[in-house]
């Protein structure tokens, strides 16, 4: 890893892999489709960043070329590595490298992770203990989804969605729930429920796994689990009488809320600076793990409030005309649900509107009409059409799956099949006091700021 090229280096994760290896002092290069603010970034850090998929960018001098599950066989720098002879290096592998010979906390889960990963990155940090982190997602302060610390704690965010987690090496696992996702990759349940048993059985002796006690697919994982693995330390959270962490009230606070748990007969209060009870769960996850690695609880929680969210994670992007935009990576219908209900706590008397962007043809495929259900906590939703990613179409799939499922569960839905002309959609529709909420895993984000300046007209 000493002169890797990135191929797609700025894809969340792996940019997060280019940063930690530039800043440790690595040649770093790749490429990416489009200019970025991630781009510039690696450039400040001193990698050299191409635009454009093309031979030519593989530096015949390269020692590896890190790739990611949504390279296709048939790129040109793929290609030119093969000529050159040059290893190709899975990002999971470059990422699990990076974490060797410390002691490192892995957040799984099909919701959750980036959220989670964060709260402990900033909470760790709060208490100087300067922690190394590769989150997929930008933290609101320090402005990065990745950094190199002094420290010996490593916190990563661990993908289950092409099984590439089942690469690390752990002293602690977090698994916040476990749902049917990623369906290119996964065929049933049982699929899913093998997965994260092997990801857990890498945990290291000694370790511990943080699982959640309240969703079904983490407990019956837990119960496979202990079965599996006598031996391996389980810790869960949650509200379940049984919980070892037990949450014993989350009382909103407008865009925060507070949080009182139970743990060892003792109670503690502190504060989430982002609305709903399923960030406030994440909190108590990020507060376990850190208990397991040693940590004060009362430190831990102190801690956590100094946490103020991460980039598409229910973010502010602005108000104008009296109307807050506020931007959601939520593309399963769980998220949705879970993003849906805690905005419309936080907005009290007024009326959500959401832009809502479908991401991969095969999960709207397999949970087109759920997400319509989920659009039916808003008070009028724009679908737009579906964000293809790395998917090609699949015939007769389309946004109209989850458009017919919203009107069926008594939604108002618009369909908007050109993006560009969302601003004025949503003007024509927003008053003063209105929320609007841009969701999903796409360029939909785009929308914010494009919205705002239409509303300040």
């Amino acid at each position: 890893m000493e002169r890797p090229h990135f191929i797609g280096i700025g894809g969340a994760g792996m940019s997060g892999i280019a940063k930690i290896l530039a800043q440790r002092g690595a040649r770093v290069a790749g490429s990416d489709a489009r200019e970025s603010a991630t781009a510039d970034s690696l450039r400040e850090l001193g990698a050299t960043v191409h635009i454009g998929h093309a031979a030519d960018n593989l530096a015949a001098d390269a020692t590896s070329v890190v790739v990611s599950s949504a390279i296709r066989a048939d790129n040109p720098e793929l290609a030119r590595a093969a000529e050159l002879g040059v290893p190709v290096v899975h990002r999971a592998d470059a990422l699990a490298s990076l974490m060797n010979g410390l002691r490192a906390i892995a957040v799984a889960g099909t919701h959750g992770k980036t959220t989670t990963t964060s709260m402990l990155a900033v909470a760790l940090t709060e208490l100087g203990l300067d922690p190394s982190y590769a989150i997929g997602g930008d933290l609101h302060g320090p402005g990065t989804n990745a950094l190199h610390g002094e420290g010996d704690v490593f916190v990563a965010e661990a993908d289950e969605s092409d099984r590439s987690f089942q690469k690390y090496d752990p002293e602690v696992a977090i698994v916040l729930n476990v749902e049917l996702d990623h369906h290119a990759n996964y065929a049933s349940m049982d699929e899913i429920y093998e997965s994260f048993q092997t990801f857990t059985g890498k945990i290291r002796p000694g370790g511990t796994l943080v699982v959640a006690a309240d969703q079904s697919g983490a407990i019956e994982l837990t119960n496979r689990v202990r079965a599996a693995f006598p031996e391996l330390n389980v810790v869960t959270y949650g509200e379940s009488e049984g919980a070892d962490v037990r949450v014993r009230k989350v009382t909103p606070r407008g865009l925060t809320s507070e949080v009182t748990v139970e743990r060892d007969g003792k109670l503690l209060t502190f504060t989430v600076s982002v609305p709903g009870r399923h960030y406030a769960h994440n909190a108590v996850a990020a507060l376990a793990a850190g208990v397991a690695l040693g940590i004060p609880a009362h430190n831990l929680a102190s801690a956590l409030g100094k946490y103020t969210g991460v980039g598409r994670r229910l973010q502010l992007k602005g108000e104008a005309a009296g109307v807050q935009v506020i931007d959601s990576y939520a593309h399963h219908p769980t998220e949705m649900t879970a993003d849906l209900e805690a905005m419309r706590g936080a907005a009290s008397e007024s009326r959500l509107l959401v832009v809502f962007q479908p991401h991969l043809f095969s999960r709207t495929q397999e949970l087109g009409k759920e997400m319509g259900d989920a659009l039916a906590l808003a008070d009028a939703s724009a679908v737009l059409d579906i964000y293809p990613a790395r998917e090609d179409p699949i015939p007769g799939i389309t946004s109209a799956l989850i458009i017919d499922a919203a009107r069926a569960a008594g939604a108002d839905v618009t369909h908007v099949a050109d993006k560009a002309t969302v601003p004025d959609v949503i003007a024509g529709m927003a008053k003063p006091g209105d929320l609007v909420l841009t969701m999903g895993a796409g360029d939909v984000t785009d929308l914010g700021p494009q919205i705002l300046a239409r509303l300040s007209k």
